[in-house]
């Protein structure tokens, strides 16, 4: 950011309207439209959701045809038995009879690799043979149709019919609870939210305190800090990086929720819906904290490569709030679903297990919305104390309590 942007018509905003964060955060924005960095890491982040959702359509999609070398009619049958009962699994399997003149004949399709299987007389019963290895999956539909095949003999045999015989058979399966919440969906949900509020603290984290640095290096906070408040400078910035990180969380999460419709999850999406309705507030509010903090990194800074350095408790605070909230479960999740920025993640991921009772995430956003209020005074504080120092880095206690740091500034 330069002076040039800011100084006149930031004059003029501050003394009337006090507004002079909508230049700082377009402006931010702005800058991030143009930085190739970040367009490229959006572009990847899409790109790797596209070939997740493409490798499993491909794998969900995709019906395995398998050829079965068989010699006569009832051998045919048995086949087309077995195909029916895959197909009725959605197993996506589909078999297709070769016929063969002999059993000999049906050994040799099989040899050269012209048939996948053969299926062949044994006494009373069948054999399948295949050339080299054994399908189970094969095993298991031939295996059901030749049992059903030899129920339907032996009962013509001894005078009565398969239904009479099957009477009873039959186990319906039922829910206890057909609008609960699958487990396996309910970490698979977690584990995204967590990643994705991961990558947005750190991407945009690191670009905001490279943000900060950079204008403190060059000495344009300066004459930037005569001109406008600190106070608009840094909701500038915050607001700024915080409608990019939303846009491109949306933007990876319409991709992801199209993906699911394509390849045909729509239960799993009506599971994930409830989570997402929550994550999305309280992403914003996170973020927010954790912008402001990021923005005392980079004024704690002199340097460009000081950053490494004071950034290091930031990075890991965001480690231990993703990993915090993707493995801890049980009562400490419960606790931490009430913590101001753990909350994020736990919270919606209690949602999507089903653990949170309505009124929780209403309470846990509200402690949120209070934490994220304080951590932004304490983090202003802190900035406006680092920002025009730029004889020396400071550390995090100096910031904080103001020692050796005060120096005048505007806003």
């Amino acid at each position: 950011m330069t002076a040039h942007d800011l100084a006149a018509p930031a004059r003029t905003a501050a003394d009337s309207t006090g507004s002079v964060w909508r230049l700082v955060a377009a402006r931010e924005i702005r800058v991030k439209l143009r930085d190739r960095n970040f367009l490229v890491s959006t572009a990847l982040m899409l790109v790797l959701v596209m070939a997740v959702l493409g490798i499993q359509f491909a794998f969900s999609g995709h019906t395995s045809t398998k050829k079965i070398a068989v010699q006569g009619p009832a051998a045919t049958a048995v086949v087309t038995s077995a195909s029916s009962m895959a197909q009725a699994a959605d197993a996506k399997l589909k078999l297709v009879p070769v016929p063969a003149n002999s059993p000999a004949n049906v050994e040799a399709e099989v040899i050269s690799g012209k048939a996948d299987a053969g299926l062949l007389r044994a006494g009373d019963g069948w054999r399948l043979v295949s050339k080299s290895d054994r399908d189970a999956q094969l095993a298991t539909y031939l295996g059901q149709a030749v049992q059903e095949d030899a129920v339907r003999r032996n009962a013509a045999a001894a005078g009565t019919s398969l239904p009479a015989l099957q009477r009873g058979a039959h186990l319906p399966y039922g829910l206890l609870q057909p609008n609960g919440h699958d487990v396996k969906a309910a970490r698979i949900g977690g584990v995204v939210f967590g990643m994705l509020f991961y990558l947005a603290a750190l991407l945009f984290g690191m670009a905001i305190a490279n943000s900060v640095v950079e204008e403190k290096q060059n000495r344009i906070v300066e004459i930037i800090a005569a001109a406008i408040p600190l106070r608009q400078l840094l909701i500038g910035k915050i607001v700024g990086n915080t409608v990019l990180a939303m846009a491109q969380v949306v933007l990876l999460a319409l991709v992801g929720v199209g993906g699911l419709l394509v390849t045909g999850n729509s239960s799993l999406l009506g599971q994930l819906a409830g989570g997402i309705g929550w994550f999305v507030p309280f992403f914003l509010v996170g973020f927010l904290a954790l912008a402001a903090l990021w923005a005392v990194v980079g004024a704690l800074a002199t340097r460009s490569e000081d950053v490494q350095s004071t950034s290091a408790p930031m990075t890991a605070l965001v480690a231990i709030v993703f990993f915090g909230g993707i493995f801890v479960t049980g009562t400490a999740q419960a606790v931490l679903s009430f913590v101001p920025v753990f909350s994020t993640i736990a919270m919606p991921a209690r949602v999507l297990t089903g653990h949170a009772t309505w009124w929780e995430p209403l309470v846990s956003l509200v402690i949120a919305l209070a934490g994220a209020h304080a951590i932004l005074r304490v983090a202003e504080r802190m900035y406006r104390r680092a920002l025009l120092q730029t004889s020396r880095k400071l550390s995090l206690r100096e910031a904080f309590t103001g020692r050796d740091a005060e120096q005048p500034s505007r806003g």
